[in-house]
Order: C-alpha cells, then sequence, then structure tokens
C-alpha cells in the first residue's frame, strides 16, 4: 500500500468519525424535532428542591415529551427555585394539575412531570403552577430507611 493510499484511508476514516461525533451531539442536546407545529407557551412553578433538573430537562405528561424547562432561577426572598418550561400549544392544562420532579429509576434522569387535574378553568401562557414537588433525594430516603426515622 502507498503513502497517498493510506493518507485517503486515514482523510476517510477520520470524516467517518467526525460525522459520527456530531451525530452523538445533536442526538445528546436534543435537537431532534419534539415540539409541535405551532408553537409553544410558557408556564412557571416555584420548587422547594429542583435537584437533578437543569435547563433542557423534559416536561412530560403520561410519560410523553410535551416541552422543555427553558429557565431556573433562585428566589432570594423565598429560597425557592423558580422554574420556567414550555409546552406544546396544543397541550392545554387544567389549572389544579401539579407539577413533580419524577426519577427514570434508580440510575435514570430526573424529568418533569404533569399531573393533570380536573377543573374546567384553564392554564394561561405565563401563569404559575402553585401545585408543585419538589425532588426527593435518594440518601435522605434511604437514611430515613436505616435510621428508622418517619419523622419531618
Amino acid at each position: 500500500m502507498s503513502t497517498q493510499d493510506t493518507t485517503i484511508t486515514e482523510v476517510a476514516v477520520g470524516a467517518a468519525v467526525l460525522a459520527l461525533a456530531v451525530g452523538f451531539f445533536l442526538h445528546a442536546s436534543g435537537a431532534r424535532d419534539s415540539a409541535a407545529p405551532g408553537g409553544s407557551y410558557e408556564l412557571n412553578a416555584s420548587f422547594r428542591s429542583a435537584e437533578g433538573i437543569s435547563v433542557g430537562t423534559e416536561v412530560r405528561l403520561a410519560g410523553v415529551r410535551v416541552g422543555t424547562v427553558t429557565g431556573m432561577a433562585l428566589d432570594p426572598a423565598s429560597f425557592r427555585a423558580e422554574t420556567t418550561f414550555t409546552l406544546r400549544e396544543d397541550i392545554v392544562l387544567p389549572d389544579d394539575s401539579a407539577i413533580a420532579i419524577a426519577s427514570e429509576g434508580l440510575l435514570g434522569g430526573n424529568f418533569v412531570e404533569i399531573l393533570p387535574g380536573g377543573s374546567p378553568f384553564d392554564y394561561a401562557p405565563g401563569d404559575t403552577v402553585t401545585d408543585t414537588q419538589g425532588s426527593v433525594s435518594l440518601v435522605t430516603l434511604l437514611m430515613r430507611f436505616v435510621t428508622g426515622d418517619g419523622s419531618e
């Protein structure tokens, strides 16, 4: 094999590896199209603990991705995590719906779960969901189990 053949082979393999890396990056960053045609709208929620979620975390309803966390900030007055998320425009939530931070399992990541209510009135864009449940620390649960402490 000549030097020119080796160089061409190395360039081809390098291009294939680069294309594969770009594909993995796009998949991991969530660049795939998951939004409904027609846009989305924002809602807000305040959590005592937003551990395990960040900007870009999925928002799910019945296990289906319907939105994304778009902003997080600490409220210095209440010491709560103020979270902003977008939902697909075709998802209309009753105004007694709840928002919880859920886990995919012991080794899985966290996501924001919507628990729909039954009210005849709906949230409008920009409204704040008041019924929230923050993340639960697995370490805290295990310590309660080991020590037998049921209080708190």
